[in-house]
């Protein structure tokens, strides 16, 4: 299989279910921010130090997954006739057991902080401003277009384990974070 198809090369993209749209479309702007999302955290996945990590490994690498079921739901217009995989609310709380339990093993936060620390952990804070930035764009499109509402939320509680995810990965290695203090 040819990985070019030139249909694109006019500044037009195919939808799952029919139908083409400019590339510059809302839609194509969320599912290829949830992309970017997707792999920033494939290099925080690579560096994770070996020992001690499992488990943020395990939760990195299902939540890939779950980004391509994601995407696949953002680039299929609700009324496709083609059925594809769709976030539900299980995801969401998946996502919610995972920062209940991170948080419980952090000090509690009584200030901002500033994204950094481990290089795994700074790029878990940077996966989580283009999550951010991939749920503005859903829910821009969303004020144009019906979608699957459980995709925003999703993106929004990505966003909150992901700062949790990076404290928790800069108190395993010891880092201490640092307080924001306005200038």
């Amino acid at each position: 299989m040819k990985i070019y198809t030139r249909t694109g090369d006019k500044g037009t993209t195919g939808l799952f279910g029919g139908g083409r749209v400019n590339k510059d479309h809302l839609r194509i702007e969320a599912y290829g921010t949830v992309d970017e999302t997707n792999s920033v955290i494939g290099i925080a996945r690579g560096q994770l130090p070996e020992a001690g990590h499992e488990r943020i490994a395990q939760m990195l690498h299902r939540i890939q997954s779950e980004l391509f079921v994601l995407g696949a739901d953002l680039a299929t217009p609700t009324d496709a006739k083609v059925q594809v995989p769709r976030i539900e609310p299980g995801h969401v709380a998946t996502l919610e057991a995972e920062i209940d339990m991170l948080t419980d093993e952090l000090p509690p936060l009584k200030h901002f902080i500033l994204p950094g620390g481990a290089a795994a952990a700074s790029t878990i804070h940077l996966a989580r401003t283009v999550c951010r930035r991939a749920e503005r764009r859903t829910v821009a499109l969303q004020l144009q277009e019906s979608l699957n509402e459980e995709a925003a939320v999703y993106l929004n509680r990505l966003s909150d384990l992901l700062f949790v995810m990076a404290r928790w990965l800069n108190k395993q290695a010891g880092i201490s974070e640092e307080a924001w203090k306005p200038a």
